[in-house]
């Protein structure tokens, strides 16, 4: 009887530690937060750049939006600045359009 008990209390134990374990892991799984990447890349007359989330591009850019103009980026900062705005666009939950407006505030020489 008393190896019953014993056995009872050991099984218990284990379980009472794994399910504490499957917690921990459940609560770091949701709390992990997912990030954008941005990535800039060379175009025939200038530069553009990639946006992924989760190793999924989800915004490839290879022209300046909003102007009239198929012209691309004139330096890699620019259009790692327009990226960047895009990005804290997307983590806001908002539009990620970028306006003329937001093109000049940039100072991206259009």
């Amino acid at each position: 009887m008393i190896i019953k008990s014993k056995n009872q209390f050991f099984w218990s134990n284990i379980q009472k530690n794994l399910l504490l374990l499957v917690f921990v892991f459940q609560l770091g799984a949701c709390t992990r937060k997912q990030t954008f990447t941005t990535e800039t890349f060379k175009t025939n007359t200038g530069w553009g750049y990639a946006i992924t989330y989760q190793n999924k591009t989800i915004i490839k850019q290879s022209i300046i939006p909003v102007i009239n103009d198929t012209k691309s980026f004139d330096s890699e900062k620019d259009a790692l600045k327009v990226a960047d705005l895009v990005v804290e666009k997307l983590s806001q939950n908002t539009s990620p359009t970028v306006t003329k407006n937001d093109l000049i505030l940039l100072k991206i020489k259009l």
